[in-house]
């Protein structure tokens, strides 16, 4: 009885060790394919070219001066100052804020100053008005809980705006943009003004302050290395051939050497970016100019249409003289009775451009 007792328990202990193990074995495979799962992501995610994402707003720029002792560094390289408590940087930028499809680069409170710079790679008129909404936004942030209604003067940091452009559109060593530039009507003087100082960081611009601030300096010769080995390979390798030639030459070494895969894919981001801006313009320009050479071809023949009425033709004599189907004349003629008997041409054409009867 005992020793059949025991061959059960013998049974029962196999039977358990066997679930034990069947069970063990598929968490193993279980963790294996989260494992494999995990590297496939990852291995999707570092290869072949990076699609363009729009909340993807890194930049190299970015990158690099969201340190604050870096921060700090372009800071005193602008101001002409030796600061070294960068922990006293009250970082304000506008993180995963978004105004009107714009982000904000990098903004911070520093000696009783609010620092607004902005890294643009294509030419842009409108960052005065920008820059007006990335500083409200700001500002409101920073006095939430000041009665602005109150007897009391609700101080603030004083604001100031730099940009650093480093397009491939010829622009010059430093401008500065105001906002009364885009006001409708002039003012002597304006009571609403924000000015914009744009720093040219392409390489061979703005030396002194490429000297006073070496990691902008080297940001500057590292695009220029994207840009010299794109002209002999696909931007995809030049981006990679550039890292390799930085590293090696102790240029931005450290940054790359730590965010080398981050880095290369922000860099074809900005590149598709930049040329899909560049593409948008191109198109535009010529939309424009394909419509205005059919508009100014519809305004000729309305001219004619006008002159031929003036002589007192008929729709269907003018069709014929014209060589246009009735169809397309007699709509012409109906609008020009307006303009009859004198169909006089500069009224025509101020109406025109105006578009009162388009």
């Amino acid at each position: 009885m005992n020793k059949k007792r025991k061959v059960a328990a013998k049974g029962v202990k196999q039977k358990e060790a066997t679930k034990r193990g069947g069970a063990e074995k598929q968490n193993a495979v279980e963790k294996q394919n989260a494992v494999e799962k995990q590297k496939a992501v990852i291995k999707q995610r570092m290869a072949g070219k990076p699609k363009a994402r729009l909340h993807y707003k890194d930049t190299i720029f970015r990158m690099i001066f969201n340190d604050r002792e870096n921060l700090l560094s372009l800071y005193n390289a602008l101001n002409g100052t030796a600061y070294t408590e960068a922990e006293k940087l009250e970082i304000t930028t506008l993180e995963n804020a978004v105004y009107m499809n714009y982000k904000n680069d990098v903004s911070f409170v520093f000696g009783f100053e609010l620092m607004l710079y902005e890294h643009q790679s294509t030419v842009n008129p409108n960052m005065p008005l920008r820059n007006l909404t990335y500083v409200t936004t700001i500002l409101q942030g920073l006095t939430s809980e000041d009665d602005l209604y109150g007897l009391k003067l609700v101080r603030m940091p004083s604001p100031r705006f730099v940009v650093f452009y480093n397009g491939t559109d010829l622009q010059p060593v430093k401008q500065v943009l105001r906002l009364s530039d885009a006001f409708l009507k002039k003012q002597e003087q304006p009571e609403l003004e924000l000015l914009v100082t744009i720093y040219n960081i392409n390489w061979g611009y703005n030396q002194e302050l490429m000297k006073a601030c070496r990691l902008l300096e080297e940001y500057a010769k590292y695009v220029e290395q994207v840009r010299r080995f794109a002209g002999m390979m696909t931007f995809e390798e030049a981006v990679e051939k550039a890292v390799d030639y930085c590293i090696r030459n102790d240029i931005l070494a450290d940054f790359l050497t730590k965010n080398r895969a981050e880095a290369i894919a922000v860099s074809i981001f900005e590149y598709d970016e930049e040329k899909h801006l560049r593409n948008e313009r191109e198109e535009g320009i010529r939309l424009g100019i394909e419509q205005g050479i059919e508009q100014g071809a519809e305004l000729k023949l309305f001219l004619l249409v006008c002159k031929k009425l003036a002589k007192g033709k008929t729709v269907v004599e003018i069709a014929e003289m014209l060589e246009e189907p009735e169809d397309v004349i007699q709509p012409l003629c109906e609008k020009a009775a307006v303009y009859a008997p004198e169909f006089n041409e500069k009224r025509i054409r101020e109406d025109w451009c105006s578009g009162k009867w388009l």
